[in-house]
C-alpha cells in the first residue's frame, strides 16, 4: 500500500452515486475509505475495489460512531486528502401535516448534522497540505418542490454550511463545495417509482436534456471538484440537473420519450478527434490561457479578437492547425463574417466560449450617458448573442457545447459598475435560457462566473487606482487573486463528457468570493504580491 496515494472518504458508497463515486477516484489513484451503514456490504463492496481499498460500517446518525469512524480511517490510511459527504436518508414524500417530528429530526440528523461532523473530523487530520469536502447537496435543496419538507431543509442547510464551512477553512487550505444533483437514475429513484411516488416518464418530460443522470455523472463532476484542477473554486454549489432549474414555464421542457432513454443507462461514445473551438477575445488574459489549454487538448482553435495582430500571434504560437479573425464584438457584420469562414473553412463549430467583454470605468451614475451603457452592453451580452446564434447554425445536434463568461459581479452587484453588472447578469439568464430551449437538441451550455483573476485588465484598473488589490485580497476566503490558468482549466472540463448532464448551471471561480457573507475581511494577507 503506497502512502503517498491520497486518500479520500466516501460516505454512501454501497448506494448508486457512491459506488460510482468510489469507481471514479479508485480510476484516478485515490486510496478510499468507503463508508455506509452495517448491512449494506460496504466492507465487502470496497474489498472489491483492491487491497488499497477499505470499508467502513457507520451510522451519520451517531455522532459517536463518526468519531470513531474517521479516527480509524485515519489510522489504517495515515492521512485524509478529500471527503466526499453522500449519504443521505431519501424524502418521504409525506404531506407537511403526516410528517412526524421524530423522522424530521433523523433527516436532519443524517442528511446535515452527520456532514458536519464528518467535515470537523476529517479537517482537523488534513495536513498543512489541506484538502477538499465534497457535499452532495440536492436540486431539492436550491429550488422548492411540495411534500418534501426534512429532505430539502436539510439539502438547504447543507448548501449553506458548504459556503460558511469555505470561509472558515479557506486559511488552512481545505476547499469546500458541493453539487447539486437533479433526478439520477438511483436505486433510490427506482423505489419511488416501484412506490407510485415518482412517475419517471413525466419526471423526463421536465428536463430539457429528456432524462434522467447517470451516477457517473455525478461522479466526474465530483472529481473534477476535489481535482488541482479546480485550486480556486472554494464555496460553489454546482447544479448538475440536465437543465432541470433552467426550465420555467408551464408546459413540457422535453417531448415525451419511448421507454429508459440509452444514455440514461450507458454513457455514449464519445467521438474522437480535434474539435472546432472558437474562443472570443482570446488575445489575452483568460482568452489566451482557454485558447492555450484546448489546443493542449488536441482541438483547433479559431481566436476571435479585435486585437487582430495579437491574436494571430496567439494563434500562430499555437500551432498551424489554428486560425485568428480579427473579429469586433460590437460590429454585428464582423461576428457575421467571422463564422461565415469559419463554416467555409471548417465547416462546424463544436465549442463556442464568450470571453470577450470590456470592463466600466466606475463612473457615477450622473456621467453614465445612454451611449456609455450600450456600447458595454453591445459588446458583452449583444455581441455574445450574435456570436451564439452564429454559431448554433454551425453547430452539430447533440454534442456542441456554448460555454458564457459571467462574474462575480452578477451574484454580488459592485456600485458604480452598472453597465458590467447588468451585462453579465445578462449573459447568465441567457445560458439558462438557452439550456432550456436546446436541451432536446442536445446542445449543452454554462456560465463560467470568474473572480478577480490576475490578467492586464485588472493590473490596469489597480494602475488605475481603480482598485486596492491588498483590499481586494483580503475579501477573498482564499487569500489571493485567480489565475487565468483557473478559468482555462474550468472551461476545458465543462466542455467535456465529464460534464455531460450539466446545462444552464454556473459555476463560480473566484477563491470563495460569493460564499462570504460576514462583516470584515474574510482573510488576512498582509502584503501586495
Amino acid at each position: 500500500m503506497s502512502a503517498e496515494k491520497k486518500v479520500a472518504i466516501i460516505t454512501g458508497a454501497a448506494g448508486g452515486i457512491g459506488r460510482a463515486l468510489c469507481e471514479v477516484f479508485v480510476a484516478d489513484g485515490y486510496r478510499v475509505a468507503a463508508v455506509d451503514l452495517a448491512g449494506t456490504g460496504v466492507e465487502d463492496f470496497a474489498a472489491s475495489l483492491g487491497a488499497d481499498h477499505a470499508g467502513f460500517a457507520c451510522n451519520l446518525g451517531h455522532e459517536a460512531e463518526i468519531v470513531a469512524t474517521v479516527a480509524q480511517v485515519a489510522e489504517r490510511f495515515g492521512r485524509i486528502d478529500v471527503l466526499v459527504n453522500n449519504a443521505a436518508i431519501g424524502p418521504t414524500m409525506a404531506a407537511t401535516v403526516d410528517t412526524s417530528i421524530e423522522g424530521f429530526r433523523q433527516a436532519l440528523a443524517v442528511n446535515l448534522v452527520g456532514p458536519l461532523v464528518l467535515a470537523r473530523e476529517v479537517a482537523a487530520r488534513m495536513g498543512p497540505q489541506g484538502g477538499v469536502i465534497v457535499n452532495t447537496a440536492s436540486l431539492a435543496g436550491v429550488v422548492s418542490n411540495p411534500k418534501r419538507n426534512a429532505y430539502a431543509a436539510s439539502k438547504a442547510g447543507v448548501v449553506s454550511m458548504t459556503k460558511s464551512l469555505a470561509c472558515e477553512l479557506a486559511s488552512r487550505k481545505i476547499r469546500v463545495v458541493a453539487i447539486a444533483p437533479g433526478y439520477v437514475r438511483t436505486p433510490m429513484v427506482a423505489g419511488l417509482e416501484r412506490d407510485g411516488k415518482a412517475d419517471l416518464s413525466k419526471v423526463r418530460q421536465r428536463i430539457p436534456m429528456g432524462r434522467m443522470a447517470r451516477p457517473d455523472e455525478i461522479a466526474t463532476v465530483a472529481r473534477f471538484l476535489a481535482s488541482d484542477k479546480a485550486r480556486y473554486i472554494t464555496g460553489t454549489v454546482v447544479a448538475v440537473d440536465g437543465g432541470w432549474a433552467s426550465f420555467n414555464q408551464p408546459g413540457e421542457a422535453h417531448p415525451p420519450v419511448d421507454g429508459t432513454p440509452d444514455a440514461e443507462l450507458a454513457a455514449p461514445a464519445t467521438k474522437s478527434g480535434s474539435r472546432i473551438v472558437v474562443v472570443t477575445g482570446g488575445a489575452r488574459g483568460i482568452g489566451r490561457a482557454i485558447c492555450e489549454t484546448f489546443a493542449a487538448n488536441g482541438d483547433t482553435v479559431i481566436v476571435l479578437d479585435r486585437e487582430g495582430d495579437e491574436a494571430t500571434q496567439v494563434a500562430s504560437s499555437l500551432g498551424p492547425l489554428h486560425r485568428a479573425i480579427r473579429t469586433d464584438l460590437s460590429v454585428e457584420a464582423d461576428i457575421v463574417a467571422a463564422f461565415s469562414e469559419i463554416g467555409r473553412d471548417f465547416g462546424r463549430v463544436d465549442v463556442l466560449v464568450n470571453n470577450a467583454a470590456i470592463a466600466d470605468r466606475f463612473m457615477p451614475v450622473s456621467e453614465q450617458t445612454a451611449s456609455y451603457l450600450t456600447n458595454v452592453l453591445d459588446i458583452n451580452l449583444t455581441g455574445a448573442f450574435i456570436a451564439l446564434q452564429q454559431a448554433l447554425a454551425l453547430m452539430p445536434k447533440p454534442a456542441g457545447v456554448i460555454l458564457n463568461l459571467g462574474s462575480i459581479n452578477t451574484f454580488l452587484p459592485f456600485a458604480p459598475r452598472h453597465a458590467y453588472g447588468a451585462s453579465k447578469a445578462g449573459i447568465d439568464m441567457l445560458t439558462r435560457c438557452i439550456a432550456a430551449e436546446l436541451g432536446p437538441v442536445g446542445i449543452r451550455t454554462a456560465t463560467i462566473a470568474p473572480g478577480y483573476i490576475r490578467t492586464p485588465g485588472v493590473a490596469a484598473l489597480e494602475k488605475d487606482g481603480k482598485i486596492d488589490a491588498l483590499k481586494i485580497r483580503r475579501r477573498i476566503p482564499m487569500g489571493d487573486l485567480g489565475k487565468p490558468q483557473d478559468i482555462a482549466d474550468a472551461a476545458l472540463f465543462l466542455a467535456s463528457p465529464e460534464a455531460s448532464y450539466m446545462t444552464g448551471a454556473t459555476l463560480y471561480v473566484d477563491g470563495g468570493w460569493t460564499a462570504f457573507g460576514n462583516a470584515g475581511d474574510a482573510s488576512t494577507p498582509e502584503t501586495e504580491l
